[in-house]
């Protein structure tokens, strides 16, 4: 049994002041022995009360005990927000939101050694747009909830998040009980501001579905992607799938008009349920058949705007004879488009995406204009002496980066780099081997397709000085 907390005493309580937002959407503070401590959802300007030697947020009835709210405080959209791990930021007036946004890239090209960045206005996408979403789900004793986890919880040296703040009990382990094994329970959704409603929709049939099913051992999850022609779902589970299980999805994939259903025991290679259409996204005008569960720019809005702003940042105009190098190709988000201003040599290192970047290419008649190459370039990069009389790099790597990749382009001396990046933190240190190598900064776009959340992408420019 777990004993009762003592209150702490009034010489342990402090007043900090928030002096801004972090990166991870955290309020920072100084507590008076000078460490500093990050609060979730709290503001610049606000004053909190903790303890000055717990580092825990103070509580009253309502939540954490602010004790001068901010004036950019407003009433989040959505009545999940505070527990689910979605969003972080809708608490804040979108003015200030959106400045913040935009200050990620430009701290994160500071940090690079770019003094004064040139950044261009924030791209912005709309409420209700995400067309790519990962549910969990987990079997409870009253059925299976679905939807997103809670938040993770910071390490006490960091920040103790309020046990009583509205919405963010299932995550403390001084609340609600904890999920088996320290998970992080799954917050069952009833509303989702940023989902696409057409994806939305699709809960509530699952949440009927997969109490039914014998591969939903105690958890899973659902990777739901909409495409051209509807909507396409994976389904990974800790069991495997039984006859019954099949004709309960194949029955739901036919009764929701999905265009395929997807399964796969844990980490293992996805098989088919059932296709009931082509799995097709239509890319820079070019059709490709997805693999299950297959990478999304997360808007169609964001998507236009990261291609439109790669485009631009290459050199105008290309020589005929011109060749882009691009890394990170996925299956050929940029590459369709990239292949309308020169010939691509495209470096994947999935196989699924690889190919089928691969197969779109030859279907729409392009295997003159792209190659494409399946490689490993965390572990074998493309070298430099292979990158040497490429007009342009282009690279969209994943949130780890691509140090040992942005090196080698370094080295080559290629004229003119665009690098997609979906993390500030790893930008900085990519962009500052490119800056330690002679490259000046172009252009740096922020875009804005993962809504009130820490999340942000960004499209920078990079030219040689030898160029």
């Amino acid at each position: 049994m777990r004993r009762p907390v003592s209150p702490p005493s009034a010489a342990d309580v402090a007043e900090v002041t928030i002096e801004r937002v972090g990166a991870d959407g955290d309020g920072i503070a100084t507590l008076p022995d000078g460490e500093r401590i990050y609060l979730p959802l709290t503001l610049p300007g606000e004053v909190v009360q903790v303890g000055a030697t717990t580092r825990r947020v103070m509580t009253g009835p309502d939540g954490p005990a602010i004790r001068q709210s901010s004036p950019d405080r407003v009433t989040p959209p959505c009545p999940h927000f505070g527990a689910c791990g979605g969003c972080t930021l809708q608490h804040w007036q979108d003015h200030a939101y959106a400045a913040w946004k935009s200050d990620l890239l430009r701290d994160a090209l500071r940090r690079a050694g770019y003094t004064d960045p040139p950044i261009a206005p924030l791209v912005r996408c709309a409420p209700m747009q995400r067309r790519r979403m990962d549910f969990a789900a987990r079997r409870t004793p009253h059925g299976v909830a679905l939807g997103l986890h809670t938040r993770s919880v910071p390490s006490p040296a960091h920040v103790v998040p309020s046990a009583a703040a509205p919405g963010r009990a299932a995550q403390q382990s001084g609340g609600r009980a904890r999920a088996p094994h320290g998970a992080r329970p799954v917050i069952d959704l009833s509303a989702c501001p940023v989902l696409h409603p057409t994806l939305f929709a699709l809960i509530e049939p699952l949440r009927r579905i997969l109490p039914r099913l014998s591969a939903l051992g105690r958890e899973a999850s659902v990777v739901a992607n909409l495409l051209d022609h509807g909507s396409d779902l994976l389904l990974r589970t800790d069991r495997t799938l039984d006859r019954s299980d099949r004709e309960h999805l194949i029955r739901f994939a036919r009764e929701q008009r999905l265009v395929r259903v997807s399964s796969a025991l844990g980490k293992a290679e996805p098989e088919p349920v059932i296709v009931l259409q082509p799995p097709i996204i239509t890319l820079s005008g070019v059709p490709v058949e997805l693999p299950p569960g297959a990478f999304l720019q997360a808007t169609n809005a964001g998507e236009a705007a990261i291609v439109d702003t790669v485009l631009a940042g290459l050199p105008q105009p290309l020589p005929a004879r011109a060749r882009i190098g691009e890394l990170y190709a996925g299956c050929g988000t940029l590459t369709f488009a990239l292949a309308q201003r020169a010939r691509v040599l495209a470096w994947e290192g999935d196989a699924a995406a690889a190919s089928a970047l691969r197969q779109g290419a030859n279907r729409a008649g392009l295997g003159g204009r792209v190659a494409v190459t399946q490689r490993d370039l965390a572990r074998q990069p493309v070298m430099a002496a292979d990158l040497n009389g490429f007009a342009a790099a282009v690279l969209d790597p994943p949130h780890a980066g691509a140090a040992a990749q942005t090196a080698q382009i370094a080295a080559a001396k290629v004229p003119t780099v665009v690098y997609v990046s979906c993390n500030p933190a790893m930008l900085a240190r990519d962009a500052r081997t490119l800056r330690d190598t002679g490259y000046a900064l172009a252009a740096a776009t922020p875009v804005d397709q993962f809504l009130w959340s820490a999340r942000l992408e960004s499209v920078c420019v990079f030219g040689h000085a030898s160029g």
